[in-house]
């Protein structure tokens, strides 16, 4: 297998000639006319707007591997790939594909036991009933489902590797503040993001091709609520608990204009949301900051709403020392 350069260490003026995968992909018409392709392609790296000037060319399907040859040119201070030849991958070609998606950093196997682990370790059976039941729901999608379509683990197995990251902190704050129901925490730490199955379209490579009706119309917080209360009801929950777990849900992402209707309004589900929140900024930082020269700053992040700056290097010693 050879190696090809990596979309984010490319420079101005350098070809490329390898394999892309297609994140998104339009026929366009520019101001003389003529027809060309408006392309977004990746690798682990990151992505890439590309263009291709060849009007006749088919545009390429979402998730597709395709074989590429081109430079890399910049347009409006940002990097740009125009794209000379494409074809789709062949059987007999020789890539990697652990090379072209993002996937999480530990096995979907591990994760997920991970999280079964501590549901099982519940001593509230009715609590562990449930949350028990939606994982059994959801299926196989766990394993390679992203919690995104771009921001924060939008990677394949991103929504195990989001709620198992959340859970193993959720444990370490438990510890701190023991007047938290660790239980309580964890259930709305593994139930909150469950729905995002049901929000986007998403392929077994973790790539997300369009969000679903539900998705649009009703999002995964109400998505979410409406399928505990289905699961509550079948499992005769007791109706305080279901209650609070439905609140968690509903005010994981704190305020109106990100689409809860309500704050949190008890301890669990404040940790909740805060967990939630750090969790998705931690990720976008090292995601952005991995493009950085040390000492310099990251474009400006659109998430965010701000430059980061990579430090130019990390002390010997430990944290706090």
């Amino acid at each position: 297998m050879r190696p090809q350069p990596q979309l984010a260490m490319m420079i101005k003026g350098q070809v490329f000639d390898g394999f892309l995968l297609v994140r998104a992909a339009t026929q366009r018409t520019s101001s003389n006319g003529s027809k060309y392709l408006d392309m977004t392609l990746c690798d682990i790296s990151g992505e890439v707007n590309a263009k291709m000037w060849d009007g006749t060319t088919p545009v390429p399907a979402v998730a597709l591997v395709i074989r590429v040859r081109g430079m890399m040119l910049e347009y409006n201070g940002r990097p740009q790939l125009r794209v000379d030849k494409m074809r789709p991958a062949a059987e007999e070609d020789d890539y990697d594909m652990d090379a072209l998606t993002p996937c999480a950093p530990y096995p979907p196997g591990e994760m997920l036991d991970y999280i079964l682990n501590r549901v099982d370790a519940f001593s509230d059976y009715e609590l562990k009933a449930l949350v028990l039941k939606r994982l059994e729901e959801c299926g196989d999608k766990l394993t390679y489902y992203p919690a995104a379509s771009k921001l924060h683990h939008a990677e394949r197995a991103g929504l195990l590797h989001h709620t198992s990251t959340m859970l193993r902190a959720a444990a370490a704050i438990c510890e701190i503040y023991p007047t938290l129901d660790g239980e309580l925490l964890a259930a709305g730490v593994i139930l909150h993001d469950l729905c995002k199955i049901t929000e986007m379209n998403a392929d077994e490579i973790g790539m997300v091709s369009d969000y679903t009706a539900e998705g649009m119309l009703i999002g995964h917080l109400v998505q979410g609520v409406a399928e505990l209360s289905r699961c509550g009801r079948e499992l005769n929950v007791r109706p305080e608990l279901l209650m609070m777990l439905e609140h968690m849900v509903l005010s994981h992402h704190d305020l109106p204009e990100y689409g809860s209707p309500k704050p949190p309004m008890f301890p669990e589900a404040e940790v909740l949301h805060v967990l939630d929140l750090l969790d998705a900024r931690i990720f976008e930082m090292n995601r952005e900051l991995q493009n950085a020269q040390p000492g310099g700053f990251t474009e400006r992040i659109w998430s965010l709403d701000r430059k980061l700056y990579r430090r130019k290097e990390r002390p010997c010693g430990r944290a706090g020392e």
